[in-house]
């Protein structure tokens, strides 16, 4: 399964051009252009499956660092703020990673 069978090309061309500036990644803001805050708790599942790498259950930082590459491989790396940033706050239970429940709490609110 590839994120282009769950959001459009576009939409994810859209969501990281948007942020290609350094720290000018919003969390909100890239799941609403790419479309992904509109899709089903199963499909954010499925998305969710595909950023975790290492399939451990979690995003961990150093998959959240390569989060937009991970949409387009050309795209930037996320700066450590953002990477922070991003990680606090998905990380519900503060274990310094973001489980598939909290991640679909994050896009789905």
């Amino acid at each position: 399964m590839s994120l282009t069978s769950i959001l459009s090309a576009e939409a994810i061309e859209t969501a990281v051009k948007d942020c290609q500036a350094s720290d000018s990644f919003s969390y909100k803001r890239f799941f609403q252009l790419c479309g992904l805050s509109s899709k089903s708790p199963k499909e954010v599942k499925d998305v969710f499956q595909i950023l975790d790498e290492d399939n451990s259950g979690y995003l961990e930082e150093s998959e959240l660092k390569y989060f937009l590459q991970r949409f387009a491989p050309g795209a930037r790396m996320l700066t450590e703020m953002e990477t922070k940033s991003f990680i606090s706050f998905g990380d519900d239970d503060n274990d310094g990673k973001i489980g598939v429940e909290e991640f679909q709490t994050m896009v789905l609110s």
